[in-house]
């Protein structure tokens, strides 16, 4: 999950960016205040950001509870990132995100992230934002190649005796002759 390393002691923090802290798994959100926000850009990696032409938002109405906040005020939001046609992605990386976005991932090769969590709208947008981090991260990591390996020779055995074992058992299950 997603760890944050500024203080959240600002009035509007915005999510400048995800980043990944030194060679381990951990994951870092960098929070900005929003005089220092760069909103047209979302910094992935030092290598990888992503150009605001990229990403389209559109705000809908939210639904659940809300009251009569819900009826006036379009709170939810829809990240909408054009993946395939995106420059700042290898095509490995593109690869590996359309496996990990999963139906999120439209047919035109564009990855279409809702969220509708709070009643804040700047708050819904961070959120999708960094969701849509999360899995450029996610996609980053290139697998483990997996070595394939034979059985040990003592392991081949053992299975053999346990199913000539469990075959000795069954035939002993049969009718019993009148001899």
């Amino acid at each position: 999950m997603l760890k944050c390393c500024a203080a959240m002691a600002y009035a509007r923090p915005h999510v400048a960016g995800i980043r990944r802290h030194g060679s381990g798994s951990r994951l870092f959100l960098f929070i900005l205040p929003s005089h220092q926000a760069d909103t047209a850009m979302l910094h992935i990696t030092d290598d990888i950001a992503l150009q605001d032409w990229e990403m389209t938002e559109s705000f809908v109405r939210s639904s659940g509870p809300g009251g009569q906040n819900v009826n006036k005020v379009s709170t939810a939001v829809e990240l909408r990132f054009e993946a395939a046609r995106s420059p700042s992605l290898p095509d490995p990386v593109k690869a590996r995100l359309k496996r990990l976005a999963g139906r999120r991932w439209t047919k035109d090769g564009a990855i279409i992230i809702q969220c509708e969590e709070t009643r804040s709208q700047a708050r819904n947008r961070e959120i999708a934002r960094a969701r849509l981090a999360e899995l450029i991260i996610r996609a980053l990591v290139k697998p483990k190649r997996r070595i394939a390996t034979k059985p040990t020779y003592g392991s081949v055995k053992r299975r053999l005796a346990a199913k000539k074992a469990r075959g000795d058992v069954k035939a002993l299950r049969g009718k019993v002759s009148e001899d």
